[in-house]
């Protein structure tokens, strides 16, 4: 077998239909894709590579998928911390939008987002926000996949002046990547409080022509579905169910709020939840019911939100508060157990995202989206069980390799495609330009 690289781990974790855990086992890539996997003494003997990487002490495992986030918010990180949703929102973070988001803001910001995900071992992200084809680009340009959002609301700003404003920019957008080998664009409808009737509407009948997810906040706080209540007459998911937005295009973001009816509901349908466990808490949204909704087989992902209010885009530290807190939310210790997080931040993402034939496992045909963590520190050892060590105790500095569709992207803990030293140089001249005028 001819490969262009063979990637040789200690562990192999391929979060297959399985959930195969391998010893000494290696990965055989090719054009981007993996050729195979066999036992390290097989490959030796069977594969003529190119390139042999040996990772001791190493677990090898898909690329980790940030299934929400809003990437440019990095530049607002610590910017309004300690404040409930509705009041950081309102009084903070729209107005600082509308004075200072542009296209060169959502650049830097991009920037600086994807080089925090890239070295903590995220390989695919799904953004919603303005100037949506300036983050497909800077994503493309450092060799990331992302889920980039055609971002809706009813109201103007810089960006756009109208619903149709916006889902005209979009639908351009979703042309110009139709092909595009990294980024896929998805509907991102920024949520039932700030987007009317016609235009969800729309956005149902577009997402279901284009196949592409619709990726909107949904039931985050008590008070939003107490406003749908007095405004609508019924919860968001009874409004957008009527809309004909409840299915397997939807991709739902927090639901802190629901009752056992609505994830029936979500069951049934086919849609997908995405748990952003450390932003809810600490905004105090509340607590998605993760274990009821696994119980009743709705595919649950793992997102941070922005770095705004969570204030980083740690998938590694979300998989172990989203196990811990699932735990204290179901009264239960054996709730979201280790490896059901690991699933959430992969394969589950992946799936949320219409992606799981490409990333989230490690499997023969896949791409290689791959993540090397070094477990031989001090607090990864002993080590007995390596999706435990992962899950629980494992830390964003021990990403030492990711390669995504084959192109090593972290090489040793250094990343390749992007500049540190620009990205972060940029960063801190728009928090001087923004400390300056507050």
């Amino acid at each position: 077998m001819q490969a262009e690289l063979l990637i040789h781990s200690q562990w192999i974790l391929t979060l297959d239909p399985e959930n195969r855990q391998l010893t000494d086992h290696a990965v055989a890539i090719a054009d981007g894709r993996i050729l195979a996997i066999l036992p390290y003494a097989e490959a030796r003997q069977s594969v003529e590579a190119q390139r042999v990487v040996e990772l001791p002490g190493h677990a090898l495992i898909p690329g980790l998928v940030n299934a929400h986030t809003h990437a440019a918010m990095s530049l607002m990180r610590g910017l309004a911390d300690d404040l409930p949703l509705m009041t950081w929102l309102h009084d903070h973070i729209w107005p600082t939008e509308k004075r200072w988001v542009d296209p060169s803001f959502v650049a830097d910001g991009t920037r600086l987002a994807v080089l925090e995900m890239l070295r903590g071992g995220v390989t695919c992200f799904n953004d919603m926000y303005f100037y949506p084809e300036v983050t497909a680009h800077v994503t493309a340009e450092a060799g990331m996949r992302a889920v980039v959002g055609m971002i809706v609301v009813d109201f103007p700003t810089g960006y756009a002046e109208s619903a149709d404003d916006y889902i005209a920019k979009g639908l351009a957008l979703h042309e110009q990547y139709r092909n595009h080998p990294l980024i896929r664009i998805g509907f991102a409808p920024h949520s039932p409080y700030a987007v009317s009737d016609g235009p969800l509407q729309r956005v149902q009948i577009l997402a279901n022509e284009l196949d592409v997810p619709i990726h909107i906040h949904l039931h985050e706080t008590r008070d939003e579905v107490v406003q749908s209540l007095r405004d609508h007459g019924e919860r968001p998911i009874s409004r957008l169910d009527q809309l004909g937005l409840i299915g397997p295009s939807l991709v739902a973001i927090h639901m802190t709020q629901l009752e056992d009816a609505e994830i029936a509901r979500l069951a049934e349908t086919g849609a997908h939840v995405v748990h952003c466990p450390e932003s809810n808490l600490k905004l105090a949204s509340g607590f998605c019911p993760v274990a009821k909704l696994l119980e009743a087989g709705v595919n649950v992902a793992l997102g941070t939100d922005g770095a705004a209010s969570n204030n980083d885009l740690n998938l590694l530290g979300e998989m172990r508060t989203a196990a811990l807190l699932g735990k204290g939310v179901a009264g239960s210790a054996s709730a979201i157990p280790a490896m059901d997080a690991l699933r959430m931040a992969t394969i589950n993402g992946a799936r949320a995202l219409g992606m799981d034939d490409t990333i989230g496992s490690i499997e023969p045909g896949k791409s290689a989206d791959l993540v090397a963590l070094d477990l031989r520190d001090a607090h990864t050892q002993p080590l007995y069980h390596p999706v435990s060590q992962l899950v629980y105790a494992a830390g964003r500095h021990q990403v030492r390799q990711v390669w995504i569709q084959g192109l090593q992207v972290i090489r040793d803990g250094v990343p390749t495609t992007v500049n540190p030293t620009e990205v972060i140089s940029a960063a801190q001249v728009w928090g001087e330009r923004l400390t300056r005028h507050a």
